[in-house]
């Protein structure tokens, strides 16, 4: 509650602004958002300390490095309770391929985002790896044909920014 009573438009515009180019230099991050550069720069340090932003990535592309097919697979486990739940979580965040893990309520405990090379290599990763940690008792895949959209930005209210 007060990370969001802290944010005032020029932060949001900021916030629209480096979540779609984070690399931006602080001088024409601050003349977009009419500010000058030390005020503009605090208040990126200020929203970097709050966590607002938790840091600075680059999005390469997955067809260059041969990793372009995407899998979403609901995991269900054969139990519901913590002890499972933890052994699947850290067997999880040791597989590279698997870009998001999220847990589910519903019929499946676990929705995976996978990146691999191709459905080859999406076999070998279900058949060896993934189907056989402890605990699983079923997977459905989906094996996605074309990828549609793809963005890490969070929607904001409106800024001046996105009007511009």
């Amino acid at each position: 509650m007060e990370k969001r009573k802290s944010l005032d438009r020029k932060d949001r515009q900021l916030l629209a602004i480096l979540q779609r180019e984070g690399r931006l230099p602080n001088a024409e991050l601050a003349r977009r958002v009419h500010l000058s550069p030390s005020p503009c720069l605090e208040r990126v340090r200020r929203l970097e300390q709050l966590g607002y932003i938790h840091d600075y990535v680059a999005r390469l592309d997955a067809g260059l490095l041969d990793m372009a097919q995407i899998v979403f697979i609901q995991v269900r486990l054969d139990q519901k309770n913590l002890a499972v739940f933890n052994e699947f979580r850290s067997h999880i965040r040791d597989m590279p391929e698997v870009q998001e893990c999220h847990m589910m309520a519903g019929e499946f405990d676990y929705l995976l985002k996978v990146r691999v090379p191709d459905v080859g290599a999406y076999r070998e990763l279900l058949g060896t790896r993934l189907d056989t940690l402890p605990g699983v008792v079923h997977t459905v895949s989906h094996v996605v044909i074309d990828e549609v959209k793809s963005s890490t930005a969070l929607p904001l209210p409106e800024t001046d920014e996105q009007r511009d």
